[in-house]
C-alpha cells in the first residue's frame, strides 16, 4: 500500500509558454506557496532582490533566461510536486521535448495581451501527441490585455482543443481585481495595494478576501459596472458552456482555463488548490512489452535529461531518472536494459534546482540524480531485472549548422572530452566522419543560442576557447534503408548529394545544403529511408 499511497500523492509536471510570458516568475511563485522559499526572486534581479531559484547555471542569471530544464521538488497541501521547469527562451533546445517526455500534465502559460504565440503552438503539438493532460493559465492580468471570451476562442481555434475556464477575471473600474472560481462559485478579491511591479510586489503571499457570488461585500468592492459584468459573465458561461468532461480533459482534448497575474500572486491560490485536485498522478507508460503500471512492485524507469558540472568543484555529470513504477531506494541494484550492465544507485538524490538532497526512497513520478560515470544514455531503461524497454525519446532534425575553430591547438584533448560531454547532454548534436575518413565536426542544434551556450560552457567548465564558424548545410535526415537492413557507410551511394556522417550515438545522418538536394536524394533512391527524427540506435554495418 505504501507505493500506492505514494504514488496518489504525486504530481509530476512542467510549465510551457513563449519567451516572457511568465514562466520563469509563475515557477517561483508555486514554489513561495509551497513554503520552500519565503521571498520569491526575479528573473533578473535588481540589486538586493533574491534572484530565480529556478535559473541556476551563471549564464542564465546573466541574461534573465531559462537556458536548461531544472527539477524543483516541493509539498504543497498534503501533495508531492515534481515540477520540471522548461527552457523558455525562443532557440530552444531539445531538453524541452525530452522533458515533456517524463511528464504526466503541462501547464500552458499565456500572455493576456499576445494570446497563443508561435513557440506555445510547437510545445504543445508534443504535449498533444502524448496524450496528457494540459492546464491553462493566462497570465498579466493586471496589464491591459485582450477580452477573456476572445482569448478562449483563439485557444479552441488555434489550437484545436476545448477550453473550459475554471476562474473567470473580475474587474474593478476596468482594472483586474480578482476572480470568479465558477466550481466553488467562490470570489477571490486582491487588495490593490498589493498590485504593481514594484521591487517589493509579489515577493509574498498577499492577503485574499474570499466571498461568495451572492455576498453583498463583493457589490461593495466591485463598483457597479465591474459587478454587472461579473454576474453577466457568469450567466454566458453556464449558458453556453459544457460541462467540465474529466475523460476528455485527461485525454488531452479540453483544457481547464485559469487568469491571474503571477508577479502579484493573484489568481494563484485558486490556481494551485484546483491544479491539485484535477491534476492525475503518475499513470501507466508505454512499453515494448505493454503498459507498466505505477503500482508493479518492480522498480522501473528511464534517463531523461544528463547534466554535466552542475558542481564544477566535482566536475561530476548527473543523469536524470524519471521513476515509472515500484520503489527506488538507495544503494539498490538496476538492470541497464541496454547495456546488460548493473547499475548501483548509490547516492540518488533530489533537486532544487542546483541545490540537492541524497534521499532514501522516491516513487513513481520522482525525478532523481543518479551520479554518472558515462554509463548511462538519454533514452536507457532501469529496472529491477526485466528486460523490457520504454518508448524511446526521439531526437529531432536540428535547423542550424556550425563548426567548432580550437583557438589553442594544445587544448585538444580537453576540446574533445567537453564536446563529446555536451553532445551526450544534448545541448548539441555532434556529427562526425565515418571511423578513418577525415573532416570537420559540425554542430546541429535547434535553435542558435545553442551554439553560444556550447561556445560558454566549454571555456568556463573545460577551459576551452573556441570560434564558431558557419558551414553550408542546412538540413539532417537520420538515414536508414527501407528493407532493415543494415546502412553500410563505406558502400554508401554516391548520388546522394550530401555528407554522410555519424551522431553521438553512432547513427548514420546525411547533411544537405538545400532543400533541392534532399528532395532529389528521395527521388533517386527509395531504397533509403531519410527521417526528421530518430529514436534508438540505427543499425548500421560494421
Amino acid at each position: 500500500m505504501t507505493v500506492q499511497h505514494e504514488t496518489a500523492r504525486r504530481r509530476t509536471f512542467a510549465i510551457i509558454s513563449h519567451p516572457d510570458a511568465g514562466k520563469t516568475t509563475l515557477t517561483e511563485k508555486l514554489l513561495l506557496y509551497g513554503g520552500v522559499i519565503q521571498l520569491a526572486g526575479a528573473v533578473k534581479a535588481k540589486r538586493g532582490r533574491a534572484n530565480a531559484v529556478s535559473d541556476w547555471m551563471e549564464m542564465e542569471r546573466e541574461r534573465g533566461i531559462s537556458i536548461t530544464t531544472s527539477v524543483l521538488q516541493f509539498p504543497y497541501r498534503g501533495m508531492q510536486m515534481n515540477l520540471l521547469d522548461t527552457p523558455g527562451h525562443a532557440d530552444f533546445s531539445e531538453d524541452t521535448y525530452r522533458t515533456l517526455h517524463a511528464v504526466d500534465g503541462a501547464v500552458m502559460l499565456l500572455d493576456s495581451a499576445k494570446g497563443v504565440e508561435a513557440q506555445t503552438r510547437k510545445l504543445f503539438r508534443v504535449c498533444r501527441q502524448r496524450a496528457i493532460p494540459i492546464f491553462t493559465f493566462v497570465n498579466k492580468m493586471d496589464r491591459p490585455g485582450r477580452e477573456p471570451f476572445e482569448l478562449i476562442g483563439e485557444v479552441e481555434s488555434v489550437l484545436g482543443i476545448g477550453v473550459y475556464p475554471i476562474t473567470w477575471p473580475v474587474f474593478r473600474g476596468g482594472t483586474f481585481a480578482g476572480v470568479y472560481h465558477r466550481v466553488a462559485r467562490r470570489v477571490y478579491l486582491f487588495d490593490p495595494a498589493h498590485s504593481g511591479s514594484s521591487s517589493g510586489v509579489g515577493a509574498e503571499r498577499p492577503p485574499v478576501e474570499v466571498s461568495g457570488i451572492d455576498d453583498p461585500a463583493v457589490r461593495d468592492a466591485l463598483d457597479d459596472a465591474g459587478y454587472a459584468r461579473l454576474r453577466e459573465d457568469a450567466e454566458l458561461l453556464e449558458a453556453a458552456g459544457d460541462d467540465f468532461d474529466r475523460a476528455r480533459f485527461e485525454a488531452g482534448e479540453l483544457s481547464p482555463m485559469f487568469f491571474g497575474s503571477a508577479v502579484n500572486n493573484f489568481g494563484l491560490e485558486a490556481f494551485l488548490d484546483t491544479f491539485i485536485e484535477l491534476m492525475p498522478p503518475p499513470r501507466p507508460r508505454e512499453s515494448d512489452q505493454g503498459p507498466v503500471a505505477p503500482a508493479q512492485e518492480e522498480f522501473s524507469g528511464f534517463v531523461f535529461k544528463i547534466q554535466a558540472n552542475m558542481d564544477k568543484a566535482h566536475r561530476d555529470r548527473v543523469a536524470f531518472l524519471r521513476i515509472c513504477s515500484g520503489r527506488l531506494t538507495r544503494g539498490m541494484k538496476v538492470h541497464n536494459v541496454r547495456t546488460g550492465k548493473e547499475v548501483r544507485l548509490a547516492t540518488p538524490t533530489q533537486f532544487m534546482a542546483r541545490d540537492r538532497t541524497i534521499v532514501d526512497e522516491s516513487y513513481p513520478g520522482d525525478v532523481v540524480g543518479i551520479h554518472d560515470t558515462g554509463a548511462l544514455e538519454i533514452g536507457d531503461t532501469l529496472t529491477g531485472g526485466s528486460r523490457f524497454l520504454f518508448e524511446g525519446i526521439p531526437s529531432f532534425a536540428p535547423e542550424h549548422f556550425r563548426r567548432l575553430a580550437l583557438v589553442d591547438p594544445l587544448r585538444r584533448k580537453q576540446f574533445a572530452r567537453g564536446i563529446e560531454q555536451l553532445a551526450q547532454e544534448g545541448t548539441v548534436q555532434l556529427y562526425r566522419p565515418p571511423a578513418g575518413r577525415a573532416g570537420d565536426l559540425v554542430l546541429g542544434a535547434l535553435g542558435q543560442l545553442q551554439f553560444e551556450v556550447v561556445k560558454y560552457r566549454l571555456e568556463a567548465e573545460y577551459g576551452v576557447e573556441v570560434r564558431v564558424e558557419a558551414v553550408p548545410y542546412q538540413l539532417a535526415r537520420w538515414v536508414s534503408r527501407a528493407d532493415g537492413k543494415a546502412i553500410d557507410v563505406d558502400d554508401f551511394p554516391s548520388g546522394v548529394e550530401g555528407l554522410l556522417v555519424l551522431d553521438v550515438r553512432d547513427r548514420p545522418v546525411v547533411l544537405f545544403d538545400r532543400e533541392w538536394a534532399l528532395r532529389t536524394a528521395e527521388r533517386l533512391h527509395p531504397e533509403l529511408r531519410l527521417a526528421e527524427t530518430a529514436s534508438g540506435v540505427v543499425v548500421r554495418a560494421a
